[in-house]
């Protein structure tokens, strides 16, 4: 085998792309990433599909919630069914108090806007001040079990341990009850506010958007145990699946838009507002108003003493959220998918008008014909978008949406906005609402993936609107590297002003990259809708997204989730040098066969041509290959038939250096002397022997005039005036402005 090994070097030294300017510093750009990945198991496979044995907890909630408005409170009363699916005989369990990271002793988080500066706004000071002020978080009265015994607690900020009156065995459940309550927030007043309510001094109103609102279980899983970090704003949350009975008590004429199916509609609603409620479930092709304009409009002058129960059911959801206000108009349309219909639903005062009944809906539905499209068909049975300020947060079959005109007006920039803040909350429901990820742990699973499919619903259903692409990136990642984290970061160690940059922004462009340029849309597409599929209703991890996208597509994509998602390396490629080449016409000598080629004979013929193709081409000799170079092989080629080949043909040599780090493939540019253009793409592992500098040689017909380094930025190229060749001059800002 050596000898044989020596022969074939013989042969192919000659013809290596390699630019061998001394050793590569080597930082293992294309090793596996085996290592660092978790190993696989019986939980989850080496495929990154669940393993033959994956098992994840359930809790069931039957609660009744009421809004208590002149004190702005909220109490509540749960029973939660705790099913005990792992391996793990558990003594207790833990649950999250959301609620408690309002509390005056906790961080206030201004450390996140910077600090104080020589002046601070009174909206600033106010983040400070009224934390300390509100009496906020739970109140939690009892904590007992299905007899009404009291169960013993530990309370750790926002997270509280139960001690169980006997272990809960493997395939067993618990119940236990919990009643507790807190004062709602004014979402104006608390710095990072998702949640609370809206004051309309106008008219005298509240608007409620009620989340993170119940003591809920944490997530046990086969990776960490029992979830572990208290809950601090940024990061979101684990949650486990389950089903949902809701009661919801509110003054008689609020309207509530909930997570879950209506089971009341005659109850709460009139008779006008039930029938049209039913019309809107077959009207496929407008919005139909169930509460109109001036309905709302005439409830905002009078406050009801009088309260009604809205009752909702939703299964298999992960948590349950709503809004409730007296001020709401209701719209909605049916959604026709290929294995579902959904209503789709939009929630807004008239504060919102004109602008929310002309596109809420619309949003809804395209944001679930193309997501399902590209993953699997939307399951829930209704998809709301509630109207706020500020904000856009998701929830299971809810998002609570900002987006308001100024007097009847809106840009169009600003609609855009708005259209794109609707389609990513409600797309949201994917990720991570049925697949559900950690969002404390891998933000970016959820907000990258989701603002990727996004970006392709805006570029299909919006072409007007800008979109991600790999260019916008480039600012952040050509930054101080001091401060850059990896994608590949727990959401509360990264800074505010990043945060929208490394988990939206720089998983989408490398999402794009990946299906534009690297697998080919067909492989990618298959790729991401199996790795939807699989964990529908379950909780992956990074590697079961890097495991599935290679076992669905046969591409080893290591390299790129290494350098995409665990460095802080950016893409700058630089064309350092072109070389024309022609193969010479005169045939002495030719057929001898002990003729030897001169170490660095070409590049010494070369060495003083121009930075340009103004010499003309330089010549090189073609001669017969020596018999030693065919080892132990019997057949020759026939060598006057390969030189006819490239006789009067074109050939090049291209020199890059990779100085950003980053591997990629190279997208190049040929212009020709006709004035043609070709694109022709290099995959990434061209860079795998030589990670810092390659050559590669191309043969073309026509005579080139230019050549150029990803044309298009398709690849998140970061300094695009050396990717030119030949060099263009760039006019210098001093030049610029003497001539103006």
């Amino acid at each position: 085998m050596k000898r044989f090994l020596i022969c074939l070097s013989t042969f192919i030294l000659p013809l290596l792309t390699l630019a061998q300017t001394g050793p590569p510093t080597w930082k293992g750009k294309f090793e596996q990433l085996g290592e660092t990945l978790p190993t696989p198991n019986e939980y989850r496979s080496a495929s990154g599909a669940p393993g033959s044995k994956y098992w994840q907890q359930r809790a069931d909630y039957l609660i009744d919630v009421e809004i208590d408005e002149p004190k702005n409170l909220l109490r509540g009363k749960e029973t939660i069914t705790y099913y005990n699916n792992s391996p793990d005989q558990l003594k207790y369990v833990w649950l999250q108090l959301d609620q408690n990271v309002n509390k005056k002793e906790n961080e206030d988080f201004s450390y996140v806007l910077g600090g104080l500066r020589d002046s601070v706004s009174t909206l600033y000071a106010q983040y400070m001040v009224h934390p300390i002020e509100f009496e906020a978080g739970y109140t939690i009265n009892s904590v007992t079990d299905k007899l009404g015994k009291s169960l013993a607690t530990t309370l750790n900020n926002t997270m509280m341990r139960v001690d169980l009156s006997v272990p809960l065995k493997t395939g067993e459940s618990v119940s236990f009850l919990i009643a507790w309550s807190y004062p709602i927030t004014d979402r104006s007043k608390f710095l990072l506010s998702r949640e609370g309510y809206e004051y309309y001094p106008e008219d005298d109103n509240y608007e409620y958007l009620i989340a993170h609102w119940f003591p809920r279980m944490c997530v046990y899983d086969d990776g960490e145990g029992w979830q572990n970090k208290q809950f601090q704003r940024l990061g979101e949350f684990a949650l486990e699946f389950g089903n949902y009975t809701v009661n919801i008590t509110v003054p008689s004429d609020h309207i509530i838009g909930s997570t879950g199916v209506l089971q009341n509609v005659k109850e709460v609603l009139s008779a006008q507002e039930a029938e049209r409620f039913e019309k809107a479930k077959t009207s496929f092709d407008k919005p139909m108003f169930i509460v109109t304009e001036d309905e709302a409009r005439k409830k905002e002058k009078t406050k009801s003493t009088t309260k009604k129960t809205w009752k909702f059911q939703a299964n298999n959801v992960r948590d349950f959220a709503f809004a409730s206000s007296r001020k709401f108009i209701w719209d909605a349309q049916a959604v026709k998918l290929a294995t579902n219909t959904v209503l789709a639903m939009s929630f807004y005062p008239k504060e919102g008008l004109p602008v929310w009944p002309e596109e809420s809906t619309k949003a809804i539905k395209n944001a679930l014909e193309v997501y399902s499209n590209y993953t699997f068909d939307y399951p829930y049975p209704v998809a709301l978008s509630v109207n706020t300020s500020n904000i856009g947060m998701e929830f299971p079959m809810i998002s609570f949406n900002g987006g308001r005109p100024k007097d009847g007006k809106m840009s169009d920039r600003a609609k855009a906005g708005m259209i794109g803040t609707i389609v990513h909350e409600v797309g949201h429901n994917y990720f991570p609402m049925i697949v559900s990820s950690d969002e404390r742990q891998w933000m970016w699973m959820d907000e990258g993936l989701n603002t990727f499919l996004q970006t392709r619903t805006e570029m299909e259903r919006y072409p007007q609107f800008h979109h991600t692409v790999p260019k916008d990136i480039v600012p952040y990642m050509t930054g101080s590297k001091d401060i850059m984290r990896p994608v590949m970061t727990t959401s509360d160690n990264e800074s505010l002003n990043a945060f929208g940059n490394n988990f939206y922004q720089k998983p989408t462009v490398a999402l794009t990259i990946l299906r534009e340029t690297i697998m080919g849309k067909e492989l990618f597409d298959k790729a991401f809708k199996e790795y939807a599929n699989r964990w529908m209703y379950k909780h992956p991890k990074p590697a079961d997204l890097f495991r599935t996208m290679e076992d669905a597509s046969a591409v080893d994509l290591d390299w790129f989730w290494r350098g995409w998602f665990y460095s802080t390396d950016h893409v700058d490629l630089e064309l350092t040098n072109v070389k024309w080449f022609q193969v010479k016409t005169e045939t002495t000598n030719l057929e001898k066969k002990n003729v030897m080629v001169k170490k660095g004979d070409l590049a010494a013929v070369a060495s003083n041509a121009k930075a340009d193709f103004s010499d003309g081409p330089q010549e090189f000799t073609m001669i017969n290959t020596p018999d030693d170079n065919y080892g132990e092989f019997l057949s020759r080629i026939d060598d006057k038939a390969v030189r006819q080949k490239l006789e009067g043909k074109n050939i090049y040599e291209i020199t890059l250096k990779n100085k950003g780090g980053l591997v990629m493939p190279v997208i190049i540019e040929w212009t020709y002397k006709d004035g043609s253009k070709e694109i022709e793409k290099i995959p990434a592992e061209v860079w795998r022997t030589n990670e810092q500098e390659v050559k590669k040689v191309f043969v073309k017909e026509k005579e080139v005039t230019q050549v150029v380094i990803d044309p298009n930025q398709d690849t998140a190229e970061a300094e695009l005036s050396d990717n030119v060749f030949p060099r263009k001059t760039v006019e210098s800002k001093f030049d610029q402005m003497k001539k103006n």
